[in-house]
């Protein structure tokens, strides 16, 4: 057997480990049956409520060759249509909780399911309101215009920043995912939220599978949840990117999008 790693679950959540678990079994069976076999995802060899032994990974630095390899085996993953959105069961994405369920309808998933229950979890009652009101005047909108702007159900990473990404000599490696089904270009907004991706990532994903014209207004949108989400467990340092999100949301309902 491999060097292996045990992670010990601190997150306060029973299941939190078992989900990982899970997350990193769908997407290395993904990435096989997509031929994305230049991607590593750490094996895992037990797991219960208080640890999770898994692969260990000898980290390094990325080169342009591993980046690539990481753009073009997640447009390939990305490319694999799955039967709708959402996922069979509740996980978590970083700390907190992600609630789930089954749709047929992306924008109603995300509005609801992402951006809806992250906002039902800010303690500010003022900020909330304001969150709320823009979600329940322009929810409907933003809904429809996701839909339209989807291609099909990928299946995502779901936390996929530059800490979620490891390389050693040989491979790029996806670690703590929060898998669901949605728009591919979700998991591409954050991999520009906090930066650490390379333009080899970029173009060898693009060569693949391009992006959508409107990318970088679905950009700003996607990466809202994850604003509130760290709004919600850290503080005020993310309110600015909530505001962001929510005046993106505005601009589409107006038409600018």
């Amino acid at each position: 057997m491999a060097d292996t790693h045990l992670k010990h679950n601190a997150t306060g959540f029973a299941d939190a480990l078992i989900c990982e678990a899970e997350g990193l079994e769908c997407l290395a069976k993904a990435l096989v049956e997509a031929g994305a076999t230049g991607i590593g995802v750490p094996e895992v060899y037990q797991v219960d409520e208080s640890a999770l032994e898994i692969t260990a990974i000898n980290a390094a630095a990325a080169t342009e060759p591993t980046q690539e390899t990481l753009g073009e085996g997640l447009a390939r993953m990305h490319r694999l249509e799955q039967g709708g959105y959402g996922w069979s069961r509740d996980n978590y994405i970083g700390l907190s909780p992600q609630p789930n369920r089954w749709c047929q309808s992306w924008g109603e998933f995300f509005v609801r399911d992402r951006l809806g229950y992250q906002v039902s979890r800010v303690r500010d009652a003022s900020q909330r309101a304001r969150f709320q009101e823009v979600l329940d005047k322009h929810g409907e909108v933003l809904s429809e215009w996701l839909d339209a702007h989807c291609n099909h159900p990928s299946l995502l990473h779901g936390d996929l920043w530059s800490g979620n990404v490891l390389f050693d000599s040989d491979r790029p490696w996806l670690i703590d995912p929060a898998v669901y089904c949605g728009d591919r270009e979700a998991d591409l907004a954050m991999t520009q939220m906090f930066g650490g991706f390379g333009r080899p990532f970029y173009r060898a994903y693009d060569r693949l599978y391009p992006r959508t014209p409107v990318y970088d207004r679905k950009r700003e949108v996607y990466n809202l949840y994850h604003y509130l989400n760290h709004y919600n467990l850290f503080g005020g340092g993310y309110l600015g990117g909530c505001q962001t999100g929510m005046a993106a949301i505005e601009s589409i309902a107006r038409g600018d999008g």
